[in-house]
């Protein structure tokens, strides 16, 4: 399993930090978590095509986690020699039907993929557990919004991965990390400024603990963030590997750097 980084901030305009989006490459899929304003360009700078994204996975339906699906979706109907010819899987919370017949009423025919685009909902109560053919995803509400879900990717080695999306402090998600290899988790804003729905540092770091993860990435940082010591933070209450997320930055967990 090869995780990349591609968005490590929010929707606020940065020359360094694209929107929320990871890329997993497992098997012969690359996954994507989180779609937003940006994606595309980094995944060409990570060397991965639009048409080579196998499964989209969205944590909750926020601009900033979904606001490039639109454009994404269109582009893989350009006509020409690199189209789309695997399926793909559209994948989010409770609510995900609902959301993308929304789009289509004011986007009609320019997001149909014509049979090739497959909608999965995961519950958002509780755990849900799904086997494809190269990974399997298990999935856990977190505390943001109703629809949202965190993620947990397990290769045929038992290699683990675990996404965050938005939350604030859950129990659920500390359960769902358990002995993570690689725990990707939201710290939005430094402790200082602690907002409902969203974690710290410091709380980052204390679910981290609780979950025994084997290494921990922060991302998706406000502008405040840049201005604080942040690992510090995180070293109140969490005392093992630590990352903190650029764009681009990669990830193996055979060699996780």
């Amino acid at each position: 399993m090869k995780i990349t980084i591609l968005g490590s901030g929010t929707c606020v305009p940065s020359l360094i930090r694209s929107s929320c989006a990871v890329l997993v490459h497992i098997g012969g899929d690359n996954l994507l978590f989180d779609i937003g304003p940006g994606t595309m360009c980094r995944l060409l700078e990570a060397g991965i095509g639009i048409h080579d994204i196998s499964h989209v996975f969205l944590s909750h339906f926020h601009p900033d986690h979904t606001g490039e699906l639109v454009s994404f979706l269109f582009a893989n109907k350009y006509p020409d020699e690199n189209r789309r010819t695997i399926p793909l899987d559209l994948c989010g919370g409770t609510g995900l039907k609902a959301f993308f017949d929304q789009l289509k009423s004011i986007y009609t025919e320019w997001i149909d993929l014509s049979g090739r685009l497959r909608l999965l909902e995961f519950a958002n109560t509780g755990r849900d557990v799904r086997e494809f053919d190269s990974f399997k995803i298990e999935t856990c509400p977190a505390n943001h919004r109703p629809e949202s879900i965190a993620c947990r990717v397990t290769a045929p080695n038992g290699s683990t991965m675990v996404y965050s999306g938005d939350t604030d402090y859950s129990e659920d998600l500390i359960g769902l990390a358990e002995n993570a290899d690689l725990f990707i988790c939201e710290c939005a804003l430094p402790d200082t400024m602690k907002v409902t729905g969203h974690l710290t540092p410091s709380l980052a770091g204390k679910m981290s603990a609780a979950a025994n993860v084997k290494k921990l990435v922060l991302t998706h940082f406000y502008p405040p963030c840049e201005d604080a010591d942040i690992e510090a933070q995180c070293r109140k209450t969490y005392a093992g590997p630590l990352a903190l997320a650029q764009d681009l930055m990669t990830f193996d967990l055979e060699n996780a750097s």
